[in-house]
């Protein structure tokens, strides 16, 4: 599930299965889990991103105040949390041990969208960490992973270098050592 070529990150010994698709949402996820193979003994899921895309509009929208600005990205987020949780509904179901992970921030030029994207993503990692919670499932929380502009290929894709960092807390968690590599869980 997780956004990265597992292929070349892959632990020796360990089987992983990239089913994950170029601009999926939370509502193309049962497709995904269809191919999933019986023999998996983890899920690891990171969707979210697109479904953000997919409102990005908003952050350039007009309001008649902070207030109606706010109101508007609430009921999105709203949305979001309600599908993102049906997501999590259909992993958990496999009862396979699940690590999800949040948005990213990404990398913009731009100083003032950066600082916008971040707020409006926080809004849906917000989402993503009360289901984690509620869940009791464990997140990494990729804003800290990918944090640096060479951790993307572009505004909103990880690059190697971030790619290579994703799959090392994944990993981390996976095996327990999440502390050593320095990956943010919650959970």
């Amino acid at each position: 599930m997780c956004l990265l070529n597992w292929r070349g990150y892959c632990r020796r010994g360990w089987t992983c299965s990239l089913l994950a698709r170029d601009g999926a949402t939370t509502s193309s996820l049962a497709a995904q889990l269809a191919r999933l193979p019986p023999t998996a003994t983890h899920l690891v899921l990171s969707i979210g991103g697109n479904d953000a895309l997919q409102h990005q509009d908003v952050l350039q929208a007009r309001a008649d105040s902070v207030a109606d600005g706010v109101n508007i990205l609430a009921d999105i987020v709203a949305r979001f949390e309600s599908a993102y949780r049906k997501a999590i509904e259909a992993c958990v179901a496999y009862r396979l041990p699940l690590l999800i992970c949040t948005i990213y921030n990404g990398n913009f030029a731009d100083a003032a969208y950066r600082k916008t994207v971040r707020s409006a993503v926080a809004l849906f990692n917000d989402a993503i960490i009360r289901t984690a919670i509620d869940y009791q499932l464990k997140v990494i929380d990729l804003r800290s992973v990918c944090a640096k502009p060479e951790d993307y290929a572009n505004p909103i894709e990880p690059s190697s270098t971030g790619a290579a960092k994703i799959a090392r807390a994944i990993t981390a968690v996976v095996t327990g050592s999440a502390d050593e590599n320095g990956a943010f869980i919650v959970g």
